[in-house]
């Protein structure tokens, strides 16, 4: 038995340890905004959190975050999480939409880490998340909007 806490929900389950935390979150919990895409952490598509850290969930065992509080795109929210979410909607960022749960959790962890993020960093930070319909611009000035939405809000 493991026990996780999930978007601030605390789940027991049977499972075996080795099982990546993305299988148990889609299958075992049933939050399937966090997607499958490369299995080998190199799209990003499976990001979530870990204890506010990004982390590729595909080649993440389940035994890793036993105890840790784990947010999926489902669960992530607070200003930084509701300002990137309409930034998105504003930029129209999204076109087939598979890469953007993993490229808005990645996004959250930058701005929370950098809240008025340069050019530079936003390339670095996202660089470990593909977008396959080539939407990196769009990407790019959504997060400048969601930073000044902060910033605006904060002052």
């Amino acid at each position: 038995m493991i026990t996780l806490s999930v978007n601030k929900k605390r789940y027991t389950l049977d499972v075996d340890p080795s099982m990546p935390l993305l299988w148990v979150i889609r299958d075992r919990i049933g939050l399937t905004g966090t997607k499958f895409g490369c299995g080998m952490a190199q799209c990003g598509a499976c990001t979530v959190h870990v204890n506010g850290e990004a982390m590729r969930s595909c080649v993440t065992p389940v035994s890793i975050v036993k105890g840790q509080e784990v947010t999926t795109i489902e669960g992530l929210s607070g200003d930084i999480g509701r300002q990137l979410q309409q930034a998105w909607i504003a930029e129209q960022v999204p076109q087939c939409g598979y890469c953007q749960s993993g490229q808005l959790m990645s996004a959250a962890t930058l701005l929370r880490e950098k809240p008025n993020p340069s050019d530079e960093d936003i390339d670095a930070a996202m660089a470990g998340n593909i977008c396959r319909c080539g939407t990196y611009q769009r990407i790019r000035k959504a997060i400048h909007r969601a930073a000044m939405r902060n910033e605006k809000d904060v002052k």
